[in-house]
């Protein structure tokens, strides 16, 4: 992959994935695995990118990805529809165990919600305190989710972040400009902003958006 092109990637890959809610029947609606798998793993290298202050939101990410992928992976044809696997889990009482995949997929739906968050605050004003954009971002998507253990290792954490002209050099595409930088985010989050809320209306019928972690 070429230097820093995972927005980039990112706006495709969401520009061509569609979430099916026919008429509102979440029973019949559709998230495609693989294609969120695959965004899911782009905003893994931006959160590489901030560096070691994402350390254990990186790793809870990449656990949650690779706990799908086993699924799919176990029945590529019977697991491809994301919905389907949380309905399969609300229906054996399993959906709020540790290991599930609702779970993974809650969590994972709200580390997108983080990396959106952060990403169109630096859009907006890419001169902003970077420090204060993450700790907005945590604040507003991860921060109510979290106990007091995952809580407090967050805010250690935020001392480790980078300043903003150096996240957004490591972001920007070679032979690009921040100007370009800036609309690409802007395009990416205008995007993942309706894309999220169709997913976070699709959980709460499954009655997993209070989730918490410990």
């Amino acid at each position: 992959m070429e230097k820093s092109s995972e927005i980039s990637s990112a706006i495709e890959e969401l520009s061509m994935m569609v979430i099916v809610k026919p008429g509102g029947n979440h029973e019949l609606a559709h998230i495609p695995m693989k294609p969120f798998l695959s965004l899911c793993h782009l905003v893994l290298q931006v959160l590489d990118k901030i560096g070691p202050s994402m350390a254990v939101l990186r790793q809870d990410v990449h656990l949650n990805i690779k706990k799908l992928e086993v699924m799919y992976e176990s029945n590529p044809s019977m697991n491809s529809n994301l919905v389907e696997i949380l309905k399969s889990e609300a229906s054996n009482g399993t959906s709020r165990k540790r290991s599930s995949c609702s779970k993974a997929f809650v969590w994972l739906t709200r580390s997108l919600d983080f990396s959106s968050k952060l990403l169109q605050g630096l859009a907006n004003d890419p001169k902003n305190n970077m420090k204060q954009i993450v700790e907005e971002s945590y604040a507003a998507t991860l921060a109510p989710w979290h106990g007091w253990i995952s809580s407090a290792a967050s805010k250690v954490a935020l001392k480790l972040v980078p300043d903003t002209k150096t996240f957004m050099d490591l972001l920007r595409e070679k032979d690009g400009n921040c100007d370009t930088l800036k609309e690409k985010m802007q395009k990416l989050t205008s995007l993942m902003v309706p894309f999220l809320e169709d997913i976070h209306s699709i959980i709460k019928v499954y009655n997993l958006d209070r989730l918490k972690s410990t």
